[in-house]
């Protein structure tokens, strides 16, 4: 009985690994930035109108830093879990996380409608996200570059940084298709599009 692996799989093993540390980055920081634009055009005043608007843009910009805040720990975690449980799991772990938080914020009532709760959930989906993306890109890149042929390590483990500038073009040509949309229309509905939006990304990403 032949034991050998299958060749061509063993060949593509290493591209499959780097193009999966791709897809999930860009995934993850596709929900990453449009969260930074919107926290820019529209989280101060849909989450914290009655404040003054310089002060209410700066509650949107703080809830934007809570997820840098979290990336640490998202990152100790998801360590932790890719060294018992695979890498793989963990990476969908994260992508199923960010998911969740971002489709969540897409269906977040507003301040007008649930008063206080507004945003401290934005707050709660905002950590999530930090979480996630803490654990995702790290284990990205180790996945790519534990499944790279010798010599190879670096140049695979890099398509998990490209995911970066790619999530951040799809970003802008999200928010670029909706802000076209009338000002009335784009604040009562049509900026929760990109967010909803990441859950058919979730999918292609899974």
């Amino acid at each position: 009985m032949n034991c050998e692996p299958d060749a061509h799989a063993a060949t593509r093993q290493p591209t499959r690994a780097a193009a999966a540390a791709f897809v999930g980055t860009t995934i993850e920081w596709y929900d990453f930035y449009i969260y930074a634009t919107a926290s820019a055009l529209i989280f101060g005043k849909l989450f914290f109108p009655g404040s003054d608007p310089f002060f209410a843009t700066l509650a949107s910009f703080g809830t934007f830093a809570v997820g840098f805040f979290a990336r640490p720990f998202g990152g100790l975690v998801f360590g932790h879990l890719g060294d018992r449980i695979g890498r793989k799991k963990a990476l969908v772990a994260t992508l199923a996380i960010m998911g969740v938080g971002t489709v969540g914020i897409g269906f977040l009532p507003t301040y007008a409608s649930a008063g206080i709760w507004a945003p401290v959930l934005l707050v709660l989906l905002r950590v999530a996200q930090g979480i996630a993306i803490g654990g995702e890109w790290g284990g990205a890149v180790l996945m790519a570059s534990e499944h790279a042929p010798k010599g190879k390590r670096t140049f695979f483990a890099s398509f998990a940084q490209l995911g970066s500038p790619a999530g951040l073009i799809l970003s802008l040509l999200a928010f670029r298709a909706v802000a076209s949309m009338d000002k009335d229309v784009f604040l009562a509905w049509g900026w929760r599009l990109p967010f909803l939006a990441s859950a058919v990304l979730l999918v292609a990403g899974c």
